[in-house]
């Protein structure tokens, strides 16, 4: 059963945690098993690392964490919406739920605040999983098609089938049907009045999106000194060259990639995700 946690992020808002297993039990009243901390990228939501977060809870007590403006967290003034705001909230969290030092998991937008995290409060981080996210600047094109694209959504959806199919197979963006993806979107949605809507607010993911979009990332990339993977699957955005490239500038960075796996490869993948991380979790564990 899902349990709720609530933080306080930066400036005062209220944020979910969500841990969805129990964490193992110790011996040691006085030893609690490590801590991760789950940060899921941009629309996405705690709930999509259910799967990760339940075989994780057999060595660690793992969270995921609704960030400001999505799930069930608040959905604060668009000028909340900054990088730093981010990094503080996974700090709150990591605190408040005393899992320091922490194993970061992060996924796209997640996986940038969970390096940077980890450069910034490095005694908050044992490790980092770093899942599809480039450093480079993706720049002004890359915010202007996703302005598009969030125009071209057919809102509001008149049913979650209908949500599925447009995202699975229909949206310009799917190269080929895939049902995982269709899945994954038909969770970020809640029904109102007229039909089903996503349960953030397109404008303020772009305009939370550009505070990151513009800017190169690899300076932070090289001051992370914990242990940190960089996973990518081979249909995803990070491209093979740019991934080794972040490995190399990391002081102590690994590799992994997953065949047949897209953009969202902890979520239409999650065997092959779980084979590619367990051993790096289990060096860091050590």
């Amino acid at each position: 059963m899902a349990r709720r946690i609530d933080v306080t992020g930066a400036g005062g808002v209220h944020l979910a945690a969500w841990e969805f297993a129990d964490p193992p039990k110790t011996e040691d009243p006085d030893h609690s098993p490590p801590g991760a901390l789950l940060l899921h990228g941009l629309m996405g939501r705690a709930s999509h690392w259910a799967s990760t977060a339940r075989w994780l809870s057999g060595r660690h007590r793992a969270v995921a964490l609704d960030q400001r403006g999505h799930g069930q967290s608040d959905k604060p003034p668009q000028a909340a919406y900054t990088r730093e705001a981010y990094v503080e909230d996974a700090a709150a969290a990591v605190e408040q739920l005393d899992l320091a030092p922490a194993v970061l998991i992060g996924h796209a937008m997640g996986a940038l605040t969970a390096w940077q995290l980890a450069a910034k409060r490095p005694e908050l981080v044992r490790g980092l999983i770093i899942c599809d996210m480039r450093a480079s600047a993706l720049g002004a094109a890359s915010q202007r098609e996703w302005a598009d694209w969030f125009s071209a959504w057919p809102v509001p959806f008149a049913t979650l089938a209908d949500v599925r199919k447009w995202f699975g197979e229909d949206d310009p963006w799917v190269e080929r049907p895939n049902p995982a993806r269709g899945e994954f979107y038909a969770e970020v949605m809640h029904e109102c009045a007229d039909g089903w809507r996503p349960v953030f607010d397109p404008d303020r993911m772009l305009r939370s999106r550009e505070t990151w979009v513009y800017d190169a990332h690899w300076e932070e990339l090289a001051q992370v000194p914990c242990p940190t993977l960089v996973v990518r699957g081979v249909d995803g955005e990070l491209g093979r060259a740019e991934a080794q490239e972040m490995v190399r500038v990391l002081p102590r960075g690994e590799y992994a990639e997953v065949a047949d796996a897209g953009h969202l490869l902890p979520y239409d993948r999650p065997e092959a995700w779980r084979a590619a991380v367990e051993p790096f979790l289990d060096r860091v564990g050590e």
